[in-house]
């Protein structure tokens, strides 16, 4: 009988015992990953903390050669990862280098902390692309206003406008504010999400009670910050769960989040849901619930226009991965017909 109990700082409950006991090999033991680096993880086991080596890609078990940061899996006596285990979702984004793919930020996460600096701009659109990757991962979001001890004016209002379901909070790592309040709110895995500058890693030392990520300071003529978080990075919180902290996000693409998309513009859901005609394009149509908010000012020009552009994006990333697929495909159905080709080729030279 293995023990689980050195797993349980790294979110090992009795929920996560009953859906992957039965699906892990004989020989294997579970185990959740820590920190990913090319063909190797850190991983934590029922024995503790190791050094376990992946499967490369192209290669039979190429399919779990994806692993990221809180993914659990199975390894072997020797260390070697035999599975990984179904996830419960993942905070993806389409990838960085415009390949028609997703990349999976985190995984398995239950609590999702949108960070943005409460001392600069606050840019709602990207509020808006983080809530619809964070819905989408099957995460509760909250939205973090950091540094609000050097802010002057917070717009907390507007940024829980554009938050249905979820909550916004100033708060301040330096001195404390509102940390009581973000810690009681806190819920099994939590990640954090945002660009460089931000004071993720500042937040997550803070949350974790020690200086466990590097930090650094902005740049002062445009308040921009560097990546001083270069890996994603697992770690239990004292008072229970993990924490996983990411390195700042330059681009925030949208890759196949249809839903989070509709959770984050529910307030405009619910009003397409009024409108006259089931197939209103809210462009100037007849009893439009869509337009008439805009005109009356309950729904903001700016908002309506964001929830058009992700909806855009993700269809348009969409049909690139439709075409990619089928791209793959067909160059399968091509092998395998040269092989017969060849095949026959070969049988009538011998005839």
């Amino acid at each position: 009988m293995v023990d689980h109990d050195l797993l349980v700082p790294y979110g090992w409950t009795e929920a996560v015992a009953n859906e992957y006991t039965a699906l892990i090999e004989d020989g294997c033991v579970p185990a959740r990953v820590i920190r990913m680096d090319r063909s190797e993880c850190d991983v934590a086991t029922p024995t503790g903390s190791a050094r376990a080596r992946c499967p490369r890609l192209n290669t039979p078990d190429s399919e779990i050669s994806g692993l990221c940061t809180g993914d659990w899996v199975s390894i072997d006596a020797e260390l070697h990862v035999r599975q990984l285990l179904p996830r419960r979702g993942a905070i993806m984004r389409s990838a960085a280098d415009r390949r028609a793919q997703g990349q999976v930020l985190a995984a398995n996460v239950d609590t999702v902390l949108i960070c943005s600096a409460a001392d600069g701009d606050i840019d709602l659109g990207r509020i808006e692309r983080m809530l619809a990757l964070a819905w989408d991962s099957n995460a509760q979001p909250i939205v973090v206003l950091t540094k609000a001890d050097a802010a002057l004016d917070i717009p907390l209002d507007a940024v829980q406008a554009v938050a249905p379901g979820a909550v916004a909070l100033a708060v301040s790592a330096d001195s404390g504010y509102g940390l009581d309040v973000l810690t009681a709110m806190l819920d099994g895995t939590v990640a954090l999400i945002g660009p460089s500058g931000v004071g993720k890693s500042t937040l997550a030392n803070a949350l974790l009670g020690e200086e466990v990520f590097a930090t650094s300071t902005v740049r002062a003529v445009d308040k921009k910050g560097r990546h001083t978080t270069v890996h994603r990075e697992l770690r239990p919180l004292s008072g229970g769960g993990t924490l996983i902290d990411t390195p700042g996000l330059r681009g925030i693409g949208i890759w196949d989040a249809a839903e989070g998309i509709e959770k984050t513009f529910s307030d405009i859901e619910s009003l397409a849901a009024q409108c006259r005609f089931d197939d209103c394009a809210h462009n100037g149509e007849p009893g439009c619930a869509v337009q008439q908010a805009i005109d009356n000012g309950a729904l903001t020009q700016r908002r309506f226009d964001s929830y058009r552009k992700l909806e855009r994006e993700n269809a348009w990333n969409a049909a690139r991965s439709d075409k990619r697929l089928a791209a793959e495909r067909a160059k399968v159905w091509r092998g395998i017909r040269k092989q017969q080709r060849q095949f026959y080729q070969e049988r009538g030279a011998r005839g």
